[in-house]
């Protein structure tokens, strides 16, 4: 359940802010006053009518209905202040009416009406309805406990910035900014729309402004804030605009990686005292602080965490926009200028995708489109750590040559499923897909509801990240097996071309032994056969993705139950041990998913890494023999040139009828005719131009051999 927004009132001001749009905190709080609340209690205003048991969220000063409009059915958010609203100063009521009047945007909650309940005459907000719920919702479930996916993660960053970018328009400060106050529809296209809402505790205030009021929830507070409402410490301090720039800052991390950044051990409500120094103390370039033990050290990090989804593509350009937003002296801050360039920056770039096959790994290469091939290849050298002069790009099967003023827009079009292929010419490391094993699920045997949710919801989410990377590896398997594929055909190709100049060049026993010795390692059974791909790893008929995915279901179905069974705070007998045959299984189901993931889909990915890693040393091996077999060819073609050469020259100054031939393998007396000289010279002549045509063709793979550099790799698989 999401924190509830800090409310402290001072001599000015006070906050309206409400919670709304958290569906699990609002059926709990429904369900934990059921007693006390008719169940079909109505009310409506002159145009709107809701149900309080359509509750979708509530504050200190309102609550949030699902409500109707009377002629039209047509469903909207009403929000009803109560009594403790009406305490603040008139002004301070009438804040939130006015700031939402003046915005109109698609990423902010659109206010349709301003009316009166029929019996209380207290104020109502008619606004938008988010059937969605909020990104703490859409964070809340078991697949984004460790960070949304990245494309979902690109809309949120999208919607966010652009609502904020409205609010400053306007000279609005928000003073709440968090997962729960960013609701989501579903727009036409079918992605999620995010839009920002709760302006209770909005005010206006231009970038050079300041205030002394304090609003928002604490773990989304800046540190000067969190300083006086929280450790309610005095202080002078005022605070400007640039304060939803840190409430933004842990949004996106949350978002990113499904957790705070700033953690004490036990969490940030139980140990105010360590959150405060974590977030005052954070050194500059660092985007989190974790307290991993009782009185322990706290652990900075400049990085996501392993389990976050966003590739390092994106994280590359994200970490600096967090790192820079979350500082505590507001001075080092950025403005919401820079702010707006920076993360616009990363909206407008477009994604190349790059899968390197010696280090088994996909990149994602954010690029502008009108950037050229010359800047993509040096963003992938810092990505891959692979100098230009040893990158060797392919796509769907072919080489790929990009001049190096080609704008990124007119690249082919690549995808995660069928990537650019980058192979390179030197050594490199086997990195493949780094990912964490799971720990053994651990549970206390004792009945108890609170805590049978808490284990609930972490298997819940500890499953779905395991069910994500099974997929991942699976889609990283396909991509090697395409790139070995395509390593097979070119060597086959290449050593047909050796076959074919052997033919030409006659039966010289040296180079004929090496072409069948080459040609050995491709037949059934030999060394280069690549039916290994098919034997080792896992495969998509396997369907391991799935298996993982109902046992994540049946998780998940259990975690709901356990919700409800919370709130009831007390089951009846027969209830009581339908609870506790559920924990049964949900050990069970999430035991079973760590096996099948661990024994499956790890374990065998690791060997399929590491059976491509000692093929790709074989095809080095192999590669050395052909390019040997390619000079010896060369130095072939060169002699023939050579004796051709000396052949005509002899026809030119030797007199016509009889030609003495002086070499060094005939005696003086040996005589060859006219036409035995001329029938030797067109020989050698039409054996040239056969030579000059294969040598064409050779150069051709060649230069993928050359290119294609050394395929020994060194270092191990990390996982």
């Amino acid at each position: 359940m999401e924190p509830r927004p800090l409310c402290v009132p001072s001599c000015a001001d006070w906050s309206a802010a409400v919670t709304w749009g958290e569906t699990a905190e609002a059926e709990d709080s429904a369900a934990e006053n059921k007693g006390s609340i008719p169940a079909v209690t109505m009310q409506s205003t002159t145009n709107y009518l809701w149900l309080i048991s359509d509750l979708l969220g509530q504050g200190a000063t309102a609550n949030v209905y699902r409500g109707r409009h009377k002629k039209t059915g047509d469903l909207y958010a009403v929000k009803v202040f109560n009594n403790l609203s009406f305490l603040r100063p008139l002004d301070v009521q009438m804040r939130e009416f006015e700031v939402l009047k003046k915005l109109n945007h698609k990423n902010i909650v659109k206010l349709f009406a301003v009316e009166e309940e029929s019996n209380t005459r207290h104020k109502v907000l008619v606004m938008e309805y988010c059937p969605c719920g909020s990104l703490y919702t859409v964070l809340e479930e078991s697949s984004n406990a460790y960070g949304l996916p990245e494309d979902e993660f690109l809309l949120v960053l999208h919607d966010v910035v652009a609502g904020m970018n409205h609010l400053r328009e306007y000279g609005i400060v928000h003073r709440d900014i968090k997962p729960g106050n960013i609701m989501r529809v579903i727009g036409e296209d079918g992605r999620s729309v995010y839009k920002l809402t709760d302006f209770g505790a909005a005010r206006e205030l231009e970038d050079d402004e300041q205030f002394v009021s304090l609003y928002g929830t604490e773990e989304y507070l800046h540190p000067d804030m969190y300083e006086r409402a929280v450790l309610r410490k005095d202080h002078q301090k005022k605070y400007g605009a640039t304060v939803d720039l840190w409430s933004i800052g842990v949004t996106f991390y949350h978002a990113a990686t499904g957790s705070l950044p700033f953690r004490p051990f036990e969490g940030p409500r139980r140990n105010k005292e360590v959150m405060y120094k974590i977030i005052t103390e954070k050194p500059s370039g660092t985007i989190s602080g974790h307290q991993k033990c009782e009185n322990g050290k706290i652990e900075w990090s400049t990085e996501m965490p392993v389990s976050c989804s966003l590739s390092k593509g994106l994280q590359s350009l994200l970490t600096p926009v967090l790192a820079n937003i979350l500082e505590a002296d507001q001075e080092k801050c950025w403005g919401f200028d820079q702010f707006f360039a920076e993360t616009n920056d990363i909206l407008h770039r477009t994604v190349v995708y790059v899968f390197s096959l010696q280090q088994a790994t996909l990149h994602h290469i954010y690029i502008h489109e009108y950037n050229t091939a010359a800047l993509f290849q040096e963003l992938l050298s810092r990505r891959t750590s692979i100098p230009l002069h040893n990158q060797e790009l392919l796509y769907e099967g072919r080489r790929l040559v990009l001049d190096p003023n080609r704008q990124a827009k007119m690249f082919p079009k690549s995808s995660r499923d069928n990537p650019i292929m980058l192979v390179s010419r030197e050594s490199v490391a086997t990195v493949g897909l780094i990912f964490e094993d799971p720990s053994p699920p651990k549970v206390q045997p004792r009945y108890d509801l609170d805590l049978d949710a808490s284990y609930a919801k972490t298997f819940a989410g500890d499953v779905g990240h395991l069910w994500k990377t099974s997929e991942s590896l699976l889609v990283y398997q396909e991509l090697v097996r395409k790139g070995v594929r395509v390593t097979y055909d070119y060597i086959v190709l290449y050593d047909i071309h050796a076959a074919y100049c052997l033919q030409i060049s006659g039966s010289l026993e040296p180079i004929e032994r090496t072409t069948q010795d080459i040609k050995s390692k491709f037949t059934s059974g030999g060394l280069l056969t690549d039916g290994w791909t098919q034997q080792v790893g896992t495969h998509p008929e396997d369907r391991n993705v799935e298996k993982i995915k109902v046992l994540l279901d049946a998780i998940t179905a259990i975690y709901q139950q356990f919700k409800k069974d919370k709130a009831e705070r007390r089951l009846p007998y027969n209830e009581e041990q339908i609870h506790k045959f559920d924990k049964q299984k949900l050990v069970l189901h999430a035991t079973k998913a760590r096996s099948l993931f661990t024994e499956e889909c790890a374990m065998k990915y690791r060997l399929f890494i590491s059976k491509s890693e000692e093929w790709l040393k074989k095809v080095h091996h192999v590669k050395k023999q052909l390019l040997g077999l390619s000079g010896q060819l060369i130095s072939i073609e060169k002699e023939v040139t050579m004796l051709m050469e000396r052949a005509i020259k002899l026809q030119e100054h030797l007199p016509q009828k009889v030609l003495p031939l002086v070499s060094s393998g005939m005696k003086p007396q040996a005589y060859l005719s006219q036409n035995t000289l001329v029938e030797m010279t067109l020989g050698m002549k039409k054996l040239k131009e056969e030579m000059d045509e294969v040598s064409k063709e050779l150069a051709e793979n060649n230069h993928f051999l050359e290119r294609f550099g050394s395929l020994t790799l060194d270092g191990g698989l990390r996982g």
